[in-house]
C-alpha cells in the first residue's frame, strides 16, 4: 500500500501509532497534494492499524517523478487507499493499475475514480505476488510499498524484473520501514534518490544506468 494510503505497519506501539497520526492528519482521509485535483479530499475505510503516510513523502516523491509523470503507464502494488496512483493520474499519468488482495479497498478507489470522472485506470484484486506470476505488460513507472517488515519488498522487486512488467527505463519506487534491512534489489536497478522521514525510508530506482 502506497504513500499517502492507509497502511498497517508491523511492529507499531500504540504510542508510536500515536505520534505518527498527530503528524500524518485524519484517520480515513486522504488529500491530493498536486496536479488536475489538487485539495480534494478522498474518504477511505478506516480500521485499526491503518493510517496515512505523510503527505510531505508523497509530495517529495512527485517532485522527483514530475519530469516524467505525464501519459507515463503506472503500476500501483499494495495499492491499499490508493493515494500513490490516485496522485500519479491527477498529475498527467496516461493509465494506472490498482492492485490490492482488500477488495474493500479496491472497491472505493473505484468509487473514487468513478466520482473523479476518471477512466484511466482499472483495479485488481490479488495478492501483488501471484500477481506478478500471471501475464505482463511493461509500465512506465511501478509502487512498491507492501506493509513494512514482512520481506516482500524483495521477491516484489524480483518478480517484476523477471516478469517483464518493467519498461527498459522505468522508474520504481520503493518505501519501507526506517529500520528494515535494505532489500537485495535486481543489478540494473540503479538508485537515483533516497530519503528518510522518521519511521518511513522511501527511495527512487531507474532500471537502466542513466537517469535523463
Amino acid at each position: 500500500m502506497g504513500v499517502g494510503r492507509a497502511r498497517r505497519r508491523a511492529g507499531d506501539t500504540p504510542g508510536a501509532r500515536s505520534r505518527v497520526m498527530q503528524d500524518r492528519g485524519q484517520a480515513g482521509v486522504l488529500r491530493i497534494i498536486g496536479g488536475q485535483w489538487r485539495g480534494r479530499k478522498l474518504r477511505f475505510r478506516a480500521a485499526n492499524g491503518l493510517r496515512p503516510t505523510p503527505d510531505r513523502v508523497r509530495e517529495t516523491l512527485f517532485n522527483w517523478l514530475a519530469p516524467h509523470i505525464h501519459e507515463a503507464r503506472c503500476l500501483d502494488l499494495f495499492a491499499g487507499s490508493g493515494a500513490l496512483g490516485l496522485e500519479a493520474l491527477s498529475r498527467g499519468a496516461g493509465y494506472v493499475r490498482f492492485v490490492d488482495s482488500n477488495t474493500t479497498s479496491l472497491a472505493r478507489i473505484s468509487e473514487h475514480l468513478a466520482a473523479l470522472d476518471c477512466d484511466r485506470a482499472d483495479c485488481q484484486g490479488a495478492d501483488a505476488l501471484r500477481f506478478l506470476a500471471g501475464g505482463s505488460s511493461p509500465f512506465d513507472m511501478v509502487f512498491l510499498d507492501p506493509p513494512f517488515d514482512q520481506g516482500l519488498l524483495e521477491p516484489a522487486a524480483h518478480a517484476l524484473e523477471a516478469g517483464g512488467w518493467l519498461a527498459s527505463d522505468a522508474l520504481i519506487y520503493l518505501e519501507a520501514g526506517s529500520r528494515e534491512a535494505a532489500p537485495s534489489l535486481p543489478a540494473n536497478w540503479q538508485p537515483h534518490r533516497e530519503k528518510t522521514m522518521g519511521d518511513v525510508r522511501f527511495s527512487l530506482f531507474v532500471r537502466t544506468g542513466q537517469f535523463v
